[in-house]
C-alpha cells in the first residue's frame, strides 16, 4: 500500500471516529432527556425510547473501538451491539407487563413533544451516518439503530394521540410491547449482518494469504 494510499485511510478513519462521536453525543442527550420525560410523564414508551437511545450509544462506542480494526473484531462488535439489543427488548416487556397491573395515566402531550424531538435528532443522525459510504458491519449496525428509532417515535406521537383522546395508559402500554419487538428485530437483524461479514471474511481469508 502507497503512502497515499495510507493517507487516504487514515483520514477515512478519522472521519468516521467524528461522525460517530457526534452521533454518541445526540443518543446520551437524548437518553437523559428521555429519562426525565419518561419518568415526570409516567410514559412506558417514552422511558423505552430512552433506553433505546442508551443502547444506541452504546452501539455507537462500541463501533468506535471497532474503527480501523480486523474484521473479526468488528463482527465480534457488531455481535455485541445484537445482543444489546435483544437484552434490551426483554428489559422493556417485562416493564410492560409490570405497569400492565397497575399505573398512572401518562400525559400524551408530553410523549408527543418527546417524540417529535427525538425525530428531529434522529434525522440528524441518519444524515450524519450516510456520509459513510461503505459497507462496514457497524455502521450498518448504527443504521438499523436509528431506522428503529425513527419508527419509535412515530409511534409515540400516535400512542400520546390516543392517550389524549381515551384518557387512558393502555396505548402507552401497547406501544411498549411495539417499542420491544421493533428493538428484538434489530437486534436481529444486526446478528444477520454479523454473521454475513463473518462469512465474507471467511471467503476473502484465502486471498490475503
Amino acid at each position: 500500500m502507497s503512502d497515499d494510499d495510507d493517507h487516504d485511510l487514515d483520514a477515512s478513519h478519522a472521519e468516521d471516529r467524528r461522525i460517530l462521536w457526534q452521533v454518541l453525543l445526540i443518543n446520551l442527550g437524548q437518553c437523559a432527556v428521555g429519562v426525565g420525560v419518561g419518568a415526570w410523564a409516567a410514559s412506558t414508551a417514552v422511558m423505552g425510547a430512552a433506553l433505546d437511545n442508551l443502547a444506541d450509544a452504546s452501539v455507537y462506542a462500541v463501533s468506535l473501538y471497532a474503527v480501523g480494526r480486523a474484521a473479526a473484531i468488528k463482527v465480534r462488535a457488531a455481535r455485541l451491539s445484537g445482543w444489546l439489543l435483544i437484552g434490551l427488548a426483554v428489559m422493556l416487556f417485562v416493564e410492560v407487563l409490570r405497569r400492565f397491573f397497575g399505573g398512572e395515566e401518562p400525559l400524551g402531550v408530553a410523549m408527543i413533544a418527546m417524540a417529535g424531538l427525538n425525530a428531529a435528532l434522529n434525522i440528524v443522525c441518519l444524515r450524519l451516518l450516510r456520509r459513510h459510504r461503505g459497507g462496514d458491519v457497524n455502521f450498518k449496525a448504527s443504521a438499523i439503530f436509528t431506522n428503529n428509532d425513527s419508527l419509535v417515535n412515530g409511534a409515540i406521537v400516535l400512542a400520546g394521540g390516543l392517550v389524549l383522546w381515551w384518557g387512558s395508559n393502555l396505548p402507552d402500554l401497547v406501544l411498549g410491547i411495539v417499542v420491544a419487538v421493533i428493538a428484538g428485530n434489530g437486534g436481529r437483524e444486526i446478528l444477520a449482518e454479523a454473521s454475513k461479514a463473518a462469512r465474507d471474511d471467511e471467503r476473502a481469508a484465502p486471498a490475503r494469504r
